[in-house]
């Protein structure tokens, strides 16, 4: 029976899945240049649709073989109940995706904190996997990060944090020398993955901390739901809107600006030194 579903779910990444799953994927790699040749990327699975079809994406655009380059699907246990484990280890035998699985504790050492819990597990949860990858001689480490997690990202920031940032494709690790960051889902529709789960009958593990097992039903729903809902919103009055969400962060237009911050965190004014800090200003006025 599983190698029965293996076989199904990788026909249809080639037909059915392949225009709107593995072309976009595909896309990604190549226009912000995410894999390169004898890369060692450890694709990292949390057990969730996103990063489980990202495995399956990786070992289909490996069976194309342009190039060498080796994969370790990468899979840590930071705390998870039993059977939540027994659900990723049981999708990874059924998808066929040899995972390496390691063990950490992050979720009993989160538990107890009340300010931003999600964001300190997601940052211990990232060192983890970058100490792993980079013992296990990677120099990549993939994330499964999709495109609706982009804009979101983008809207939180905004709405939220009062600032102007995205989700970066990839990025170099900071404390980790050598090693970086990459996301291939990142021009993939949620939309589709949904569809690619429910094609196949798929249940894939979803947020198993204790802190969110916890929580009451009917809790205050998290900003990314709001921003989710208001996306949706949006879209009905113009189908356009996440691709503009999207496309804004490319079309960043520093003349207009009031402040930003270069790469090395130096705040800049719009009226600091205008002939410098604009490029339409920049070599002068034009002649009349």
């Amino acid at each position: 029976m599983t190698e029965e579903l293996k076989d199904r779910v990788e026909t249809g990444l080639r037909t059915t899945f392949s225009k709107r799953l593995f072309k976009p994927f595909a896309k990604a790699i190549v226009e912000y240049k995410l894999v390169k040749p004898y890369d060692k990327i450890a694709v990292c699975i949390s057990g969730g649709k996103d990063s489980m079809l990202m495995a399956k994406l990786f070992q289909e655009l490996k069976r194309h073989n342009k190039f060498p380059f080796e994969l370790v699907f990468l899979v840590m246990d930071p705390g998870y109940a039993p059977e939540n484990r027994a659900l990723i280890e049981r999708n990874a035998a059924a998808l066929h995706i040899p995972v390496t699985v390691f063990e950490t504790d992050i979720f009993e050492n989160v538990y107890e904190i009340t300010k931003s819990p999600c964001y300190i597990c997601a940052r211990m949860r990232r060192g983890h996997l970058y100490a792993k990858a980079k013992e296990l001689g990677c120099n990549k480490i993939a994330l499964g990060h999709h495109y609706d997690d982009v804009i979101e990202t983008i809207l939180m920031g905004m709405l939220y944090g009062g600032q102007v940032q995205t989700m970066l494709p990839k990025l170099p690790s900071t404390n980790f020398e050598g090693m970086e960051l990459i996301r291939p889902m990142y021009l993939v529709r949620e939309k589709d993955i949904i569809a690619w789960r429910e094609e196949y009958g798929l249940t894939f593990l979803r947020c198993a901390c204790k802190f969110t097992a916890d929580l009451a039903a009917g809790e205050t729903e998290g900003k990314r739901q709001k921003v989710k809902e208001l996306i949706r919103a949006l879209k009905r009055e113009d189908p356009q809107v996440e691709r503009n969400i999207f496309k804004s962060v490319e079309n960043v237009s520093l003349s207009t600006i009031i402040a930003y911050k270069d790469k090395n965190g130096v705040r800049h004014r719009f009226d600091d030194d205008p002939e410098k800090t604009h490029p339409s200003t920049a070599g002068g006025e034009a002649s009349s």
